[in-house]
Parts: structure tokens; sequence; C-alpha cells
């Protein structure tokens, strides 16, 4: 019974859809953090100085730009392991599934105009000819 249970809760956790999820809400955290970056480190100083509110040393612009710059690399950090992780989770998935076997064909193309048309047909609906079976 806890065995079934087990298997029911991978079959669920590892659904794509839910896999997209997580990532979705683990790359928007994330990209939150760099946009609070963006408006802390870049915006609100430009804004401050344009407006005469505050000036800033070199100290101060080097401090803003190495925030963002840190920021940046947190964001490309995690993107980088979740898309390691996704890819390790997908290749172990596949491990145990067999190859799908392509489709057989539906259609064919008409011997004279080259469209495609039904394996059934006897005559080409686009140029009337009439289809001889091989």
């Amino acid at each position: 019974m806890l065995k079934k249970f087990i298997e029911e809760f991978k079959t669920f956790a590892l659904r794509g859809n839910m896999m997209d999820m997580a990532v979705g809400v683990i790359i928007g955290g994330a990209f939150s953090d760099l946009v609070g970056s963006l408006s802390n480190n870049f915006i609100t100083p430009v804004l401050k100085f344009v407006t005469r509110a505050e000036t800033y040393t070199l100290a101060d612009v080097a401090r803003f730009a190495s925030e963002f710059i840190s920021s940046c690399a947190n964001f490309l950090i995690m993107a980088f392991v979740l898309f390691c992780l996704l890819k390790a989770i997908n290749t172990l998935l596949s491990l145990g599934r067999k190859k799908e076997e392509p489709a057989a064909p539906t259609t064919k193309k008409c011997p004279y105009c080259l469209s495609e048309i039904p394996l059934e047909a006897t005559r080409c609906p686009h140029c009337t000819s009439v289809i001889e079976e091989k």
C-alpha cells in the first residue's frame, strides 16, 4: 500500500506541468530579487541624483554596481542550477521508457501535382488525376 502511494506521488510530482510550475515559482523569486536590485541600485540613485536629493561618491556608485552585478550573478547561477537539475530529472525519467515508433503515414504525394492526398485516394482532389496503385 505504501509503495503504491509513493508511486502515485512520484507520478504527481514529476508531471510536466508540476515541474514547470515549480521552476516558474523559483525563477520568479530570483527574478523578483533581480528587479528589486535594479530598482534599489540603479533607478533610485539615478532619480535621487537627478532631483539633487542626494549626491554620491565614486565609492557609492561602485557599491551600487557591485550589488547589481551580484544580483545578476545570483540569478544566472539559480537559472543554471535549475536547468541542470531538470536535465538530470528528465534523463532519469527517460531511462525506463521505450522510444516511440513513428506513426504510419496517412498521406501520400500525388505523382502529378505533388500535393498531399490520403493513402486511400484513387483520384487527386487537386488536379483530378487518376492515381494508379503500385
